[in-house]
């Protein structure tokens, strides 16, 4: 803090008591007599003994304010927006007449020190303050600081004799007031830095009256002291900013950030972005000038993160420990009970499940978690989240509490058990609002909306239960009731992760009849991302394991999503055998659900096989059968099968009727991908009667919806489909562009066949625009080159030949799998 110094400043003159000075030119009314400029702040101690303490502070002969805060470490970095912020409410010209008060909250380590101390240095370097006190209240230390011990050492730092300082109490805080009061009337401006309060009362009696300024720092949000402001962790690449500045500190020549960049990325993720845990690792790094970032940050992603941030000296567990050991025992056991949830956030409803408390109490303790930052209110509101290395810490914690005792150690057990017992009660729940032609639902959700939006916010949690679980009964129905939301969502990368899942627990327990489902399933999640080889070998092992069981009925799904995975790669006559026997066996069960799926599936391969007769034929027995059982989620893809078919037949009007229904029953169902396909459909027979416009319009909706969805392949057709009709109303600059993009996408997904078809359509659209012949013949090659390694000799010589070129990209919609 700053000191008594009764000289004036070389070349000042003493002002009259009512003289105005301007802020920050070390200005000091002669009847005030201090100024603190030179003042060195970084020896603050406490003294004495029991109760009364009282804050000596060392300081130069002739102080003056620039010294007054410390230097500003070498790797600050990353804070301009909070900077700006601080400024903004210190700014002396600020009009709006509130206090220029500001409380920064953060984790222990955030930076909120370092950060008050650059706002103060910047503010200073404006001219804003003529001076600067600064008192640290060691809000988490065995013994804090209290009011009355921070005012009489304020006092004493603005020049009151030690024997003038009133007893603590009011006389004291108008003390402090009237100083202050004192210090504005003689024209000078003071900032006030209350560092590390961890209660409300211990900042209270220091607000400064006037224009003085004051910024409070805390772990825990501290309402009613001036604007509030949370400090972020570091974004990543300020926090590989502040690695690299750290170890260049200590050595200018280490260029180890530099030279592993995506390792210094690893290591900066691993300290959680947090200024201390990477000052840390700084440190420990600096003391191991040979360690490659790779080896640290291998040592700090494996479990027990913890113990890898600490140098002896500085640890980051004992930083939690400080907060940690601040919460009320209640307080403290829901933290430690928070780290049983396997996923990244909590509802309220969960943690009053998990904690077996009314949800307005555990509100309210989630609300004082929150406010001393050791969880997080999430996006939504209602849901909490925890940063993963509290989580670890919080796990640590509750391991501890765990093993003190048995009653302890069935406590947390049970606590658990409940909670994913929650998650997968519930998940089966909503499971039975998107299951197709069921009669009955679960009452827990009113409806099918209801029970997505259920799913949308615990997806991570469920996923999380199912890896956590191991091979229980419990993953595997979890796992099983998931697939069919994650395959509406197209999450379709997490759904191929779940049933790997299912199937690990189901060879694990022995359970051969839900293995041959987990494989038929993990064959279906692995068909969706287009690996279909994979896709193929899980099918028949599905195969076998059903025949092994004589379930009919399983064995006859097995074969249908066999054939969908056999005509991807185009062995077309091996699929129509396998939806031919799914086709009997399901006949066989009376499933005329799953029957109008394999028709479906079957009416699609007999079209490739060119038998358009009876694809249509099959497209419409399918259509009768969804519409028996009033499923228009299907009917809507057997509209759309249909409509494909005919429009092979050139009867292009119905055709379009029938895209036009699929397409409405998909918008009416919210299926905004499939609703794309529709789009994409349409578009190919809006084409064949030469509606070309309407065509461009139609597939440049389906380009935007399959970008929503991400889904690169469909994208690439739908901008080859694009291509072809931009062509047609003579916008060759753009059609070539739509068809540069088309085979450069559908190569980089490695469908060698319909990267043929798009180098051909490109051919013919630069044959069309008066292109040079050498680039009209180098894509008619590329497509040749692409059909042959599709092994698709037919059309590679069709190509070389450019006998008509390749038939118009056809997005067909694909029948519906068998039910999972």
């Amino acid at each position: 803090m700053g000191a008594k110094n009764n000289a004036k400043g070389k070349g000042e003159k003493g002002g009259k008591g009512g003289g105005k000075a301007r802020a920050g030119k070390g200005r000091i009314s002669g009847g005030v007599g201090n100024d603190y400029r030179g003042a060195d702040f970084q020896h603050s101690q406490v003294q004495g003994s029991g109760t009364m303490q009282m804050f000596v502070q060392q300081y130069a002969p002739v102080p003056t304010a620039t010294d007054s805060l410390p230097r500003l470490r070498a790797d600050f970095t990353g804070r301009d927006d909070d900077i700006g912020f601080l400024l903004g409410v210190l700014d002396p010209g600020r009009t709006d007449g509130l206090p220029a008060h500001a409380v920064l909250s953060g984790w222990g380590g955030v930076g909120k020190t370092t950060l008050v101390h650059a706002a103060g240095r910047a503010a200073f370097e404006r001219g804003w303050f003529t001076g600067v006190l600064m008192v640290n209240l060691r809000g988490y230390d065995p013994h804090p600081s209290q009011a009355e011990d921070a005012l009489e050492a304020l006092l004493r730092s603005l020049g009151v004799r030690p024997e003038h300082v009133p007893p603590p109490g009011a006389e004291r805080e108008a003390l402090y007031r009237s100083q202050l009061a004192a210090r504005e009337r003689a024209g000078e401006r003071l900032l006030v830095i209350a560092d590390n309060a961890s209660r409300a009362d211990q900042v209270r009696p220091l607000l400064p009256p006037g224009h003085h300024g004051l910024l409070t720092t805390s772990r825990r949000s501290l309402p009613g002291l001036g604007r509030m402001r949370t400090v972020p962790l570091l974004q990543p690449d300020d926090a590989v900013a502040l690695l690299r500045a750290a170890l260049r500190h200590n050595n200018p020549d280490d260029r180890r950030v530099d030279e592993e960049p995506e390792a210094a990325q690893q290591v900066a993720v691993a300290c959680g972005c947090l200024p201390l845990a990477l000052q840390i690792t700084a440190g420990l790094l600096a003391g191991d000038p040979d360690q490659p970032l790779a080896e640290r940050a291998e040592r700090l992603t494996r479990a027990g993160r913890l113990e890898g941030i600490d140098d002896g000296e500085q640890s980051l567990r004992a930083t939690f420990d400080q907060s940690f050991e601040s919460l009320p025992l209640r307080q403290a056991e829901l933290f430690r009970l928070l780290s049983l949830n396997p996923g990244p956030d909590i509802s309220t409803a969960a943690v009053a499940l998990l904690a077996e408390q009314p949800e307005a109490a555990v509100e309210k303790l989630l609300g004082h978690l929150a406010a001393a930052h050791l969880i997080e209110r999430g996006p939504v509101r209602g849901r909490w989240q925890m940063h993963d290395l509290l989580r670890e810490y919080a796990h640590e914690q509750a391991t501890a509490q765990r093993e003190r005792s048995r009653p302890s150690r069935r406590r947390y057990d049970q606590a658990r058990t409940r909670l994913i017992g929650y998650y997968a009660r519930t998940a089966e729940a909503a499971d039975t609002h998107l299951e197709a032609g069921r009669a009955t639902v679960a009452p827990l959700f009113p409806g099918r909306e209801q029970a997505l939006a259920w799913l949308d916010a615990e997806r991570e949690n469920l996923i999380a239960t199912v890896r956590s679980e191991g091979p229980t009964q419990t993953a595997i129905k979890l796992g099983f009731s998931l697939g069919r939301y994650l395959e509406s969502r197209r999450r379709l990368q997490d759904l191929v992760t779940i049933y790997s899942l299912v199937l690990d627990a189901c060879t694990a327990r022995g359970d051969t009849l839900n293995e041959a489902a987990a494989w038929r399933n993990l064959g279906f999640a692995l068909y969706e991302v287009r690996r279909f080889d994979e896709a193929i070998d899980a099918h028949r092992k599905a195969l076998v394991l059903f025949q092994r069981h004589a379930d009919t009925h399983h064995e006859a799904s097995a074969w249908d999503t066999l054939g969908a995975a056999l005509y991807e790669v185009r062995r077309f006559d091996e699929a129509l055998e396998a939806h031919r026997k799914a086709l009997a066996l399901f006949r066989q069960h009376a499933d005329t659900l799953n029957e109008a799926g394999a028709w479906c599936n079957l009416g699609n391969s007999l079209r490739e096989v060119r038998r358009f007769e009876e694809a249509i034929e099959a497209h419409r027995k399918a259509l009768v059968l969804f519409q028996r059982h009033a499923d228009t989620r299907h009917e809507a893809s057997a509209w759309g099968n249909l409509g494909a078919a005919l429009q092979e037949v050139r009867r292009f009007e119905e055709a379009i009727d029938a895209h036009q229904k699929a397409l409405a029953l998909y918008q009416q169902h919210a299926d905004t991908h499939r609703e794309a396909s529709s789009w994409s459909n349409l578009g190919l027979a809006l084409c064949g009667v030469r509606r070309f416009d309407e065509a461009v319009e139609a597939h440049r909706k389906a380009l935007v919806l399959f970008q929503r969805h991400a889904d690169t392949h469909r994208e690439a057709r739908a901008w080859n489909n694009l291509g072809t009709a931009l062509r047609e109303v003579r916008r060759f600059d753009e059609a070539i562009d739509a068809g540069e993009r088309a085979a450069a996408m559908l190569a980089e997904e490695d469908d060698w066949f319909r990267t043929g078809e798009a180098w051909g359509e490109l051919a013919t659209t630069l044959e069309a625009a008066g292109a040079d012949p050498g680039r009209v013949e180098g894509a008619w090659e590329r497509s040749a080159t692409a059909y042959t390694r599709a092994g698709a000799t037919e059309e590679a010589e069709s190509s070389r030949g450019h006998v008509n070129g390749p038939p118009p990209q056809q997005s067909a919609e694909e029948g519906p799998a068998a039910s999972t």
